[in-house]
């Protein structure tokens, strides 16, 4: 499977020490390592972090053929904070060398050329000035790609139109439970809030024909045929819940593109977000035979 993903390169700041991330490469970095072509469409700074960031991607088999050098913005940067929980907070700091993608004729020619199969995106580098338009120029000469729609809020980048005009582009379609909450209470429903009344709803009015909720500890739903399944969690001590979701949403897209039944691709989303939930970073080094090996004390 070949799998563009769009969206920011950024580095999480953390008190003590800064690492690589954004969730589009979070994901692509976790994409790879199940065993699939991954290229990423974004742009760096022309400094040290956007250098640093280009050679950790090309190490961990990430085409950058795609990722633009600009010296207009620095690179990307998230101000990290963490409660007791491990559960995190960012500050991101906006204009970004990620904001200024400058997709030429020949830019998607290459991409064409990748044939990508799905295409991720999220919500956040399309704030940008242009980002929409770019994405329904790139989805035009991609016509057999699929879309993966992490909706993925982050606070002060985004407004419920764009997440609402992005749900329509997309096949399937990631969030977690507080960000179902807040979506369904914008919408002005007029049912109490559950998961399966905000999938249903969702589903109806603006696309995502599968949508995974992640619960956190308890686990995870996923509405897809119309019915609502529900998989409890891995136990795991939590380090951070940086990339977490991240990886969730590669392991659920790698399983449903293999095939696999929902209640196989729920667990092994489960149990590779929990294994990176248990070590530090949202790219921490881990191997597939580990997701299984949790899927397979469990069960």
């Amino acid at each position: 499977m070949n799998v563009l993903g769009v969206g920011e390169i950024l580095w999480d700041v953390f008190p003590d020490q800064e690492l690589l991330g954004g969730a589009p490469l979070n994901f692509s970095v976790s994409m790879h390592r199940l065993g699939n072509k991954v290229a990423v469409l974004s742009a760096v700074g022309n400094d040290i972090r956007g250098r640093r960031a280009l050679t950790s991607m090309i190490e961990w088999g990430i085409v950058t053929d795609f990722v633009e050098l600009t010296s207009e913005r620095g690179t990307g940067t998230a101000m990290v904070s963490t409660d007791a929980s491990g559960n995190a907070t960012f500050v991101i700091e906006r204009p970004a060398a990620f904001d200024l993608v400058h997709l030429d004729e020949l830019g998607l020619d290459r991409i064409r050329a990748f044939h990508p199969d799905w295409i991720y995106l999220g919500t956040l580098a399309h704030t940008a000035p242009g980002a929409e338009e770019r994405l329904d120029h790139l989805l035009s000469v991609t016509p057999n790609s699929r879309c993966f729609y992490d909706i993925n809020l982050r606070e002060g980048h985004w407004n419920a139109g764009l997440v609402q005009r992005l749900s329509h582009r997309a096949t399937i379609i990631k969030l977690n439970n507080s960000e179902a909450e807040e979506l369904y209470r914008l919408s002005n429903c007029t049912h109490p809030y559950s998961i399966e009344a905000f999938c249903k709803y969702w589903s109806a009015s603006f696309g995502g024909s599968v949508i995974c909720v992640t619960l956190g500890a308890c686990g995870c739903a996923i509405w897809i045929d119309e019915t609502l399944h529900t998989f409890a969690a891995y136990p795991v001590t939590v380090v951070d819940t940086v990339g977490a979701g991240d990886a969730f949403a590669a392991a659920f897209l790698h399983g449903y593109q293999c095939g696999l039944p929902v209640d196989e691709m729920a667990r092994r989303a489960n149990a590779l977000g929990a294994l990176v939930a248990s070590r530090a970073g949202a790219i921490p080094e881990w191997r597939p035979e580990e997701c299984l090996q949790l899927v397979n004390s469990a069960h």
